[in-house]
């Protein structure tokens, strides 16, 4: 899911700026080039999931056979592999069903590079070289298989989780690559999520009418061009940021016990207008509206500081 990723990579990006460890870099930059390689619209936009099954089988498209290995990498490549990721020839998971080993691995790192490469024999260096090798090969071999098919709709929320996230790598890893993906993202949703009144809509799909933004869209998206602008200092996305959080007050907050609705005032009667504030799987619209008000009003002394810090022109 792209939500997944988007919050997943955030962390990440956060444990590295508190410790400056390079795994929780390296981890959260792996992340978001698979996002840009495999759940990136041509137009720009992110889409919002990659099925788990492929062919009828749950993770066939992730899960490896120890011949398999042998068959894609010479013999000293595939002994660092095997011991890299777990890898055996049983397989090193339970089936579901009737709980033995069925033969297929799931690719996973448990141990830090001193101690594969100690297992297997070679230098730190040797095994940094080695692992770069194994991997490009796997990847290249498991292109050819049947990929999992994408939910292709582009959600105007989940994009803006997405946003600020690689906005944050951006700045974090001084990476532009990150911010230029996450402005062609922001203009995409700016460009086909927003109605002539200047509104948001929920979900772009080629040739349908959007359905009408819901409390979650107008916090992620927003949180989203915050981080943007932070990142690029470009006044458009402070602008549309503002502009948006007006509509956003004017339509769904509760003038009576405050907080935000999660359906808009002139939008679809329901019996009960929902006020959401509990973080689950993502985080509440109204926990991000929070956010995005604390962080606009502390902005300038934000930004003095971030100019500060910038590493890149």
């Amino acid at each position: 899911m792209l939500y997944d990723q988007a919050l997943i990579t955030t962390a990440y990006v956060e444990c590295y700026q508190a410790t400056k460890r390079e795994e929780y870099r390296q981890t959260a930059t792996e992340i978001l080039k698979y996002v840009l390689r495999d759940m990136t619209a041509p137009s720009g936009g992110f889409y919002s999931a990659e099925d788990a099954d492929s062919e009828g089988q749950e993770g066939k498209f992730y899960l490896w056979k120890s011949a398999e290995i042998d068959s894609v990498l010479d013999k000293r490549e595939a002994s660092v592999a095997k011991s890299m990721f777990n890898i055996s020839k049983e397989g090193n998971f339970h089936d579901e069903m009737n709980g033995g080993k069925s033969g297929p691995n799931i690719l996973f790192i448990d141990k830090t590079k001193a101690e594969i490469a100690n297992k297997a024999g070679i230098s730190p260096a040797e095994f940094s070289a080695s692992a770069d090798s194994i991997r490009k090969k796997l990847f290249d071999y498991r292109e050819k298989r049947i990929h999992p098919h994408k939910d292709d709709k582009i959600l105007t929320d989940w994009n803006g989780l997405m946003i600020a996230a690689l906005a944050k790598a951006a700045q974090a890893f001084a990476e532009p690559e990150f911010a230029l993906a996450a402005e062609r993202a922001a203009d995409f949703i700016l460009d086909n999520c927003r109605t002539v009144s200047g509104r948001l809509s929920h979900v772009y799909r080629p040739g349908r009418d959007g359905i009408t933004g819901n409390a979650d869209d107008y916090a992620f998206f927003i949180y989203g061009l915050l981080e943007l602008y932070a990142a690029l200092f470009d006044v458009r996305y402070l602008k549309a940021a503002i502009e948006l959080n007006a509509h956003f007050i004017d339509h769904f907050w509760d003038r009576e016990n405050g907080g935000f609705y999660f359906t808009a005032e002139d939008g679809e009667k329901l019996i009960v207008r929902q006020k959401e504030i509990y973080d689950g799987a993502i985080p509440s619209g109204n926990s991000i509206a929070l956010w995005n008000c604390c962080g606009s009003a502390a902005l300038p002394g934000i930004l003095i500081l971030k100019i500060k810090q910038r590493k890149w022109a």
